[in-house]
């Protein structure tokens, strides 16, 4: 039985399936929301460009958690584990409440 009610039709334009290469991701966050910048650093450059910010409830912060670690799972299941790359990253913080990934 196909329930075709709980179905999503997702649409995805030609401009936004190319993506936006990020090296960094700066998350912060308030009482009510995630926002995660989403950064290029440019080998040599001291200056670095937010290329895009996503806004989540916590609720929905905390399924992308769930969802990004099961995907981590399932690739390093099927190719090894990815190496950690936190020691070649250099320090940024913004003030406030802030998490580095």
């Amino acid at each position: 039985m196909n329930d075709t009610k709980n179905q999503i039709n997702i649409e995805l334009s030609e401009e936004i399936a190319e993506g936006i290469y990020s090296n960094l991701a700066i998350i912060t966050h308030s009482q009510s929301e995630f926002v995660i910048d989403f950064v290029k650093l440019m080998p040599g450059v001291q200056k670095a460009k937010v290329k895009s910010r996503i806004i989540l409830t916590p609720e929905h912060a905390k399924r992308l958690y769930k969802a990004l670690a099961e995907n981590i799972k399932k690739f390093e299941n099927a190719h090894g584990p990815i190496k950690d790359a936190s020691d070649t990253l250099p320090p940024f913080t913004m003030g406030g409440p802030t998490a580095q990934a």
